[in-house]
Order: structure tokens, then sequence, then C-alpha cells
């Protein structure tokens, strides 16, 4: 199959050159079984940061073997340190069987990737509504929970704070996209967006939601006195839009 040319806005040449160059070699070690490679997350929102965002990758194969699987082994030598995480090791089978259990990750694979090489998996491909519900509300009371477990295992120190914020933001924006999408509201790919979009149609505060997310950016660096303002702030902000989802999406089950 012929190279596929693809520029993409807003990722900086240098790591594009190495994108080009990891489908080059990949192509080469897979050959005939390997069907497609995409890219998804960061880089494709437009939110990449050279240094500190890591590029995630798809690889469609034919079969998961042990065979395959031990082949991506130099390849992830080569190119871990150039941020390529292990990508996902999918067959056309995988895609349709765990879309049915994490709708919600395949749902924003399909609507924020970008093909590489190869065929587009998602051509045609649908997440049952239900399922998505189902993850969304887990999502939204799971993260939560998981908040409180951590600020209790840190010991609720500046370090352990600093840490939990970034990874519970993380976790918490993909949720809340899928609030978007079954509330029904305007679909957007950049993180700030969706904090504002679905905090204001609930009607609350997300000051403390961005605070996490201009931290894990390493665009605030609070000192040892703020921490315990900022983790309450933004434990109240999770508390209230939790919440309001939830509440906002029981009224939509007949």
């Amino acid at each position: 199959m012929a190279p596929t040319e693809w520029v993409i806005d807003g990722l900086p040449e240098e790591t594009q050159q190495h994108l080009h160059a990891y489908v080059k070699e990949t192509c080469a070690v897979y050959g005939d079984a390997l069907d497609g490679i995409l890219l998804y997350g960061s880089a494709v929102r437009g939110e990449f940061m050279a240094g500190r965002s890591n590029l995630n990758l798809v690889l469609v194969l034919k079969a998961n073997t042990r065979e395959s699987l031990s082949k991506y082994g130099r390849l992830h030598r080569r190119w871990a340190k150039e941020q390529v995480v292990v990508p996902l090791f999918l067959t056309q089978a995988d895609l349709q069987a765990a879309s049915r259990v994490f709708p919600l990750e395949y749902v924003e694979l399909q609507e924020h990737h970008r093909l590489l090489w190869g065929q587009d998996p998602f051509v045609g491909f649908k997440v049952d509504q239900q399922h998505l519900m189902s993850e969304v509300l887990q999502g939204l009371r799971g993260n939560l929970l998981r908040l409180r477990q951590r600020y209790v295992e840190g010991g609720g120190t500046e370090e352990a704070v600093t840490i939990l914020l970034p990874l519970s933001i993380t976790a918490l924006i993909p949720v809340l996209r899928g609030v978007q999408r079954l509330l029904g509201l305007p679909l957007t790919a950049q993180s700030e967006t969706v904090l504002t979009t679905v905090a204001s149609h609930l009607g609350v505060d997300d000051a403390g939601l961005r605070d996490a997310l201009l931290l894990k950016r390493g665009q605030i660096t609070p000192g040892q006195k703020e921490i315990p303002r900022l983790f309450d702030r933004y434990l109240e902000a999770v508390e209230r839009v939790v919440t309001a989802a939830e509440a906002a999406l029981f009224q939509r089950v007949p």
C-alpha cells in the first residue's frame, strides 16, 4: 500500500518528521500483517506540548499473536525516547468487541484520530448510546471516589497533590466529552472548551477544574500554602459537576 500523505496542524515539524519515520519503520517490520496506523490523543486535538505530551497510536493488525506483539519490541526500544508510548494493538474484530465494553474510549478514538497509513477501521463504526451512558456515569462517580482515596493515600502532601490533580483532570475530561455528547451539547476537542461548555450548561463554576488543567500543563506553580486551597477548589468543582451531570443524564433516561 502506498504511503499516506498527511500534515497535522499544530504539531511541531520535528515531531511530524518522527512520525513519518515511525510509520516507515513500522510498515517495514509488519509488512502485510499490518492494516493501518492511527494517531490519536493530544497530537490530534491540537493540545500537544513538546517535551510534555506523549504520542499515542493504534496499530490495526490482521491478527494479534505472540509473534506479532514481539515484533514491536525493537520498535519500542527505538521510539520510546521520542515520546511514542506502546500503541493499542487492535484487529477489526477487537474494535467491535471492545467498543461494547469501553464505548467512551472508542468513540473518542473515532472522532479524534488521524490515519497515518493504511485503512481506517472507524469508517462506518457506531457506538451504542446506552453503553456510552453507563460508562460515562461510572466514569463521573469513579473519578470522584478515586480522587478522595488517592488524596488520603498520598497523605495530602504538596508533592502528592501536584501529581494527583493532573492525573484526575486527565481522566475526567474524556468523561465530560461523553457528557457533552449525551446531553446534545456542541462537541469540542480542546480541553478548556470542554470544561467551559459542560460547566456552563450544568451551572457549575469550572475555576477549580481549569486550575488543575493549568497545573497539568505546567502553566501554574502553586506554592506549599496554595496547594491545600487548590485541592479544595478542585474537589468542590468535581463534586458539583459530577452531581449536576448525573442529575442531567438521569433526566434523559426514558
